[in-house]
């Protein structure tokens, strides 16, 4: 193995983690080797909320100042009853100017973040972005680690580097090759996402680009985010019923009367896309084994709902990406251990504690429950106190500073 190769770290996923940490590496002078199985950037419908703590992380990596003029400023957030139509909260980050460098939400789409960092600082020699390799075998030795990846021309090619990295989804190839368990549940209902160029704030001028919307039987999340070509796009997510096929979920009259129950307006909608997916809560049952390591979605899933997912996955890619480089610096790889206690704290007890607790509430079914809930909310937000620590909470200030903690 020549001596770029004992240096060089192999990450498997060009998501937004990966692509992420390959960057925080690479700006300590670590080479970096990215494996994508697809083609090309995915231009994917997933992600697109980044809050203040990643957009101060991202800012070390000179990338905040350059996305914040293509995505949408989302300053407040909003809390609804759909039963009754009333707004039960609403919390604004301005009042965090003293906490947060960039005291909103960024609404930019994760491909979009992908395809920046690519188009920007990859695909130089000690910063290499492949796609189109998937990974086959992945084996660990005392020193490094080896791989095989498909190549496009359908030959296989042999890699070597000092760790490697699973970025690289819910279904991680790296994690099933380390054998860690992958621990949680998945939910009987499905998530629906629908997008439309209506825009939803001509009929309700005080809707805010981020708003949850509780229903006992079917809630709703609407915010929304520039799209392709910058003329904006809003996004609802629904959960489909127990009984309810894929194709009734994704039929044309489907999508009508999910929108009309919600948001009724004259004539129909105009559908931009809309696709059905199942939702885990899952955690790793650790983020290292021994020069294999986990990051985003190959270490921790969960609900869509507070847009917590891809910002905790970008907190694991620079936690990461900062111990290993001391690592390689000649420190010791415990501080590996530590990353995966300090991340997988953060998964258990911040983000998958919050966002089965914000589903719970919008999927209330008991009416005095309901409005129990939304009169606790309802104080929070009107009591400066209480929303702070609310929005320290929601935005995973809390989580960092808990999990940084950790030994």
């Amino acid at each position: 193995m020549n001596q770029s190769d004992k240096q060089r770290v192999l990450i498997v996923g060009a998501g937004p983690v990966g692509m992420v940490c390959a960057l925080a590496l690479n700006r300590q002078g670590i080479a970096v080797t990215v494996f994508e199985q697809e083609p090309g950037p995915v231009k994917d419908q997933r992600a697109a909320s980044i809050h203040p703590t990643t957009l101060a992380m991202l800012d070390e990596l000179d990338v905040t100042q350059a996305i914040i003029p293509r995505g949408l400023i989302s300053e407040t957030y909003q809390f609804r009853d759909r039963v009754s139509g009333r707004l039960v909260a609403e919390f604004d980050l301005r009042r965090m100017a003293d906490v947060f460098r960039f005291p909103f939400v960024l609404q930019y789409e994760q491909y979009k973040l992908t395809r920046d960092i690519a188009q920007q600082y990859a695909n130089e020699s000690d910063f290499d972005v492949r796609y189109g390799h998937a990974v086959k075998t992945i084996e660990q030795f005392d020193g490094h680690v080896e791989i095989v990846v498909a190549a496009p021309d359908g030959s296989e090619q042999r890699h070597r580097g000092a760790y490697l990295i699973g970025a690289d989804g819910g279904r991680s190839t790296v994690r099933k090759a380390a054998g860690i368990p992958f621990e949680g549940f998945t939910y009987q209902e499905r998530f629906i996402k629908i997008a439309t160029s209506y825009d939803f704030q001509q009929g309700n001028p005080d809707y805010a680009y981020r708003n949850y919307f509780s229903d006992p039987d079917e809630w709703c999340n609407l915010f929304k985010v520039r799209g392709e070509d910058g003329n904006g796009l809003w996004r609802a997510i629904f959960p489909t019923r127990a009984d309810e096929t894929e194709e009734e979920a994704l039929s044309a009259g489907g999508i009508e009367q999910r929108l009309q129950k919600f948001f009724p307006k004259q004539g129909s909608y105009e559908i931009a896309y809309v696709n059905v997916y199942g939702v885990n809560q899952r955690v790793a049952q650790t983020f290292r084994r021994g020069r294999l390591l986990l990051a985003g979605d190959a270490a921790h899933v969960n609900n869509p709902i507070g847009g917590m997912g891809m910002n905790g996955g970008i907190h694991d890619a620079i936690n990461l990406a900062h111990k290993l480089g001391a690592v390689l610096g000649g420190g010791d790889d415990a501080l590996l251990d530590r990353y995966s206690r300090q991340r997988r704290h953060a998964a258990v007890e911040f983000v998958q504690a919050q966002t089965i607790a914000n589903k719970k509430m919008l999927e209330e079914k008991d009416p005095s429950t309901r409005q129990k809930r939304f009169d606790e909310l309802t104080r929070i937000a009107e009591d400066a106190a209480g929303a702070r620590q609310y929005m320290r909470r929601a935005s995973l200030l809390e989580s960092l500073e808990t999990a940084n903690a950790v030994e």
